[in-house]
């Protein structure tokens, strides 16, 4: 029997799903470590769990070692300690080396977590990705932009979601963003060469340091855009055909990244451009399952329960090879301007012609507030064992579908 603990900050609905699926992992007794009460636990964790402990912080590695140290005395010895979270990466990693518990080392989670670190691991490598700098000063930031050129992308050096991530057309917008956010010693910023093409994903499980799975998905449009275009409406497919050409590239580096990387036992989220003459470079890595519903569409896609194949690998080591059988994708659905939605329109159509497409859907409800998230206020997953099918589903869905904001009175 495998003693493992949850560490999940606030038990939002993915974090639960994740918690709620590792508590019924067959031999393990599993215990959360977060922020929320045991009284206000959801009725599904409190069914399952073997143990609670409260904390203040949850990304606090002092606090996440007293925890399991508390849990150790109550359950028997904590032997394995995850989470689904980028940010908790380090922390994890941090309370693991200190206590003896298998998994990511300080290392590795550091070269996933810090973003200009990462590039650096990559470049020398020999791993193509974007040229980067971290910037300290104005003074800095002016000189990376004049050697390499405009348009740059500007980011925190531990982001996440493409959260505080920015594109500067020109010296106007590299000053502005100077001045909103000036980059100090002790909080650089990270500015990249901004990379044209095809923008994807490598979602892969990594045993023994040999990648032993992977996906490929399609942006449409890539993220920034998305971002740089709040009402805009876009898509991420799972095509089934993962023999594509356009994906050769990345079979080689996606590997070649991970093990640079020292990546030996996870599932990781990769993200990587496919540059105009056929190229790759590799944009950055995540060593936890991706967001976006990419984790379920992975489960769509093999007619698996992906979150179930994650708690497996990480709380166990086991990972049984996967047969891709449909197409899958996400329409994320967004309106335009602020306040709360008003009105959901072009539903009926959609749901009459490709209703029998649809595996999941969270559509936006009258009085909702509009989202401050890119994945915007509502999505439709579809599958289908053509990809080109899935494909026309999607332009469908983010064409026919519009969500009327209205300013609150």
């Amino acid at each position: 029997m495998v003693v493992a603990a949850f560490v999940a900050p606030f038990l939002l609905e993915a974090t639960t799903r994740f918690v709620a699926t590792a508590a019924r992992v067959p031999g393990v007794r599993l215990a959360v470590i977060t922020s929320t009460p045991a009284e206000q636990l959801p009725p599904v964790l409190k069914e399952h769990l073997d143990g609670h402990w409260r904390v203040d912080d949850a990304l606090d590695p002092r606090q996440i070692a007293e925890a399991v140290a508390g849990l150790s005395r109550q359950m028997g010895r904590v032997e394995r300690l995850i989470g689904a979270l980028e940010q908790l990466q380090v922390p994890l990693a941090q309370v693991r080396e200190a206590l003896g518990i298998e998994g990511m080392d300080v290392q590795t989670a550091r070269n996933v977590r810090d973003k200009a670190r990462m590039k650096t691991v990559l470049r020398e490598a020999g791993v193509p990705c974007a040229r980067h700098q971290l910037v300290s000063s104005a003074h800095e930031a002016l000189g990376f932009a004049e050697a390499v050129g405009f348009p740059l992308v500007a980011k925190p050096p531990a982001g996440a979601g493409a959260l505080a991530t920015y594109r500067l057309d020109d010296i106007g917008a590299l000053r502005a963003w100077l001045d909103a956010i000036p980059p100090r010693a002790d909080a650089p910023g990270l500015l990249e060469e901004f990379l044209v093409g095809e923008e994807h994903t490598f979602d892969s499980v990594t045993v023994g340091g040999d990648t032993v799975f992977s996906s490929v998905s399609d942006y449409l449009p890539p993220p920034l855009e998305v971002l740089r275009t709040p009402w805009i409406q876009w898509t991420v497919l799972l095509p089934r055909e993962m023999d594509d050409p356009r994906y050769d590239g990345i079979r080689q580096v996606g590997p070649a990244a991970l093990r640079a990387l020292g990546v030996r036992d996870a599932l990781t989220h990769m993200e990587w451009f496919r540059r105009p003459d056929g190229s790759v470079a590799v944009s950055e890595v995540g060593a936890r399952p991706p967001g976006a519903q990419i984790t379920a569409m992975l489960g769509y896609v093999h007619d698996v329960d992906f979150y179930q194949v994650w708690c497996d690998l990480v709380l166990r080591g086991s990972f049984t090879p996967l047969e891709r059988k449909y197409a899958a994708g996400t329409a994320y659905l967004r309106g335009m301007g602020r306040g709360r939605v008003r009105a959901v329109h072009g539903v009926e159509e959609l749901q009459r012609d490709l209703g029998h497409l649809v595996v999941e859907a969270k559509l936006p409800q009258p009085g909702q507030p509009a989202s401050s998230s890119y994945e915007g206020e509502g999505y439709v997953i579809v599958r289908d064992p053509r990809t080109d099918v899935v494909r026309e589903a999607l332009r469908r869905i983010v064409s026919g579908i519009r969500i009327e904001l209205v300013e609150a009175q």
